[in-house]
């Protein structure tokens, strides 16, 4: 079985004024397909900055990092481009939406810069919104909707395409333990549905048991619980 993701030696590290500080520090993970991994850790402990090196959103690391096989850590920004748009999906603490756009419209975007056609984006993001408890908040705006449903808003575009990975840095970090739990059963139920990996940065150790896996960022490498 060819892992979903598979990094090799990571290394990351930042130097402020004369001193250099290790983040991560030869990290080794692989990530098979249909696998939800968490990976906990208390905040500073590098979980964000290992998801950006996965996510090829930050560059000067070492290491080798693979995506459903293919080598991506030399990647010029083209290529890079291409692995972000057509391989992975992305969900952060916040949700980052666009104000000025509906739910469904936030979503269906994501369908149309993969080159999907309108007809099709806005049928992927219907069904992913309905799905979400959505399907009569589909025109709203941000503006116009709680915390808990601008997150699933977030989940519905990061899965739009389908992507064979997902990466997700405290997704329900902004949100109360109650609305955090639905939303992320729901995240939970949406990506093993559709047969994607992912690997899910959190603090919350009730949370992170929810998961198939569990590993454990700690001085910069990882330790499986």
């Amino acid at each position: 079985m060819i892992p979903t993701l598979d990094v090799r030696d990571l290394r990351r590290s930042f130097t402020q004024g004369s001193v250099t500080i290790d983040v991560l520090k030869g990290v080794d993970l692989a990530v098979n397909p249909g696998e939800i991994v968490a990976l906990l850790g208390p905040s500073g402990s590098g979980k964000s900055t290992l998801l950006q090196a996965v996510g090829l959103l930050e560059g000067g690391f070492q290491g080798r990092i693979s995506i459903a096989g293919e080598r991506v850590e030399a990647l010029d920004n083209a290529g890079r481009t291409r692995v972000r748009r057509d391989r992975l999906g992305f969900v952060y603490q916040f949700h980052h939406l666009l104000p000025d756009f509906s739910a469904r419209e936030n979503v269906l975007l994501a369908g149309l810069v993969a080159g999907h056609a309108e007809r099709v984006a806005a049928t992927r993001a219907d069904e992913l919104l309905t799905a979400l408890g959505l399907g009569s908040r589909l025109n709203h705006r941000p503006s116009e909707l709680s915390g808990g449903e601008q997150q699933r808003v977030a989940v519905a575009r990061a899965l739009a395409n389908k992507p064979v990975l997902v990466l997700a840095d405290e997704p329900t970090g902004n949100l109360d333990e109650a609305t955090a739990q639905k939303v992320l059963a729901e995240f939970l139920s949406l990506v093993r549905g559709q047969g994607s990996a992912a690997l899910v940065a959190t603090h919350n150790v009730a949370l992170a048991g929810q998961m198939d896996r569990v590993v454990t960022l700690h001085e910069g490498r990882l330790a499986v619980v």
